[in-house]
């Protein structure tokens, strides 16, 4: 009994002392864990509405028929979603052709070359370009960057995809810039002296040891671009215009998935009109396509990914 007591006071001492500490880590864990569950249970119920809501459309119009089909004008019972995703793809891969270069350049430029007091200046002023409205850049692709393109002699009217093209890749240029540079200063300092130690240049060292180094972080970067090019509702919906149409031409004037749905909903759609089923038909296909593009970055990461001790 007497040894009993003493044993009993320690353990009640000791749980007085750690219990709080392990309450409030089961409920970091719990919240942490709960916060998790939001991003999950919202996408869930994305994709629910988006599928229950789009199999009205699908038993009227053939998944084939959506898929292969060539024109879009639900006026006249048309459902090919060709042209809309041409449009949609022309743009993203106009985007990516400004915002990929300038973007890994200037990721090089503020990870290896830039003094701290040129970084602390250039960066914010990138990342600044990705706070303005996107609104904005409709205006300003329309109103600014088309005379700019008809001045310089090329055949385009007042929308087209060119113009649409080079805003989006300047709004996804501060993404491509910070990401690129967050994964270049990711890699060790150690690879950069050993190469010179062994004589290399600041060039040789920046793009034959650094940038493969760094290569997942970088192909991740590009591919979220891609998806943010994709999922661009406003500033192509003033820019290229309202022509569904089946080209590869960056000088016609086009429309994408999300600009169509932004002309077609307008607040004012009657769930019982067919129209409002096929809304949700593009939908379903623009997050498929979104969904495929990161599944694609995560294989890349995972692939790529090399860990430094």
């Amino acid at each position: 009994m007497a040894v009993s007591e003493p044993l009993s006071r320690q353990n009640s001492r000791f749980f007085r002392r750690v219990t709080p500490a392990r309450f409030l880590e089961q409920a970091v864990r719990i919240l942490c864990f709960l916060a998790a569950m939001v991003s999950v249970a919202a996408t869930a119920g994305i994709l629910y509405i988006l599928i229950s809501d789009s199999i009205p459309f699908f038993q009227e119009v053939s998944v084939g028929d959506y898929l292969t089909g060539t024109e879009w004008v639900p006026g006249f019972d048309k459902y090919g979603i060709l042209p809309l995703i041409s449009g949609t793809l022309l743009i993203m891969a106009g985007s990516a052709f400004i915002s990929i270069p300038l973007g890994l350049l200037s990721a090089v430029y503020l990870a290896e070359y830039a003094s701290p007091r040129v970084r602390g200046f250039v960066k914010p002023a990138l990342e600044l370009l990705a706070g303005i409205p996107t609104v904005v850049y409709g205006f300003f692709a329309v109103f600014t960057i088309t005379p700019l393109l008809q001045q310089i002699g090329l055949p385009i009217i007042f929308y087209n995809a060119l113009s649409a093209s080079i805003v989006v890749g300047v709004m996804t240029l501060p993404l491509v810039s910070s990401l690129c540079e967050d994964a270049i200063s990711s890699v060790p300092k150690s690879l950069r002296e050993a190469a010179h130690g062994l004589g290399s240049t600041k060039a040789e060292v920046t793009w034959k040891i650094v940038l493969p180094a760094a290569l997942s972080g970088i192909m991740a970067s590009f591919i979220l671009a891609l998806s943010r090019a994709i999922g661009e509702t406003m500033a192509v919906a003033l820019a290229a215009g309202l022509s569904p149409r089946l080209t590869l031409n960056p000088l016609d004037p086009v429309q994408t998935m999300t600009g169509w749905i932004v002309m077609a909903s307008k607040g004012e759609l009657d769930r019982n009109e067919f129209a409002y089923r096929a809304v949700f038909a593009v939908g379903l296909t623009l997050f498929l396509m979104t969904l495929a593009l990161n599944l694609l970055a995560q294989r890349i990461v995972k692939r790529y990914r090399k860990e430094y001790a």
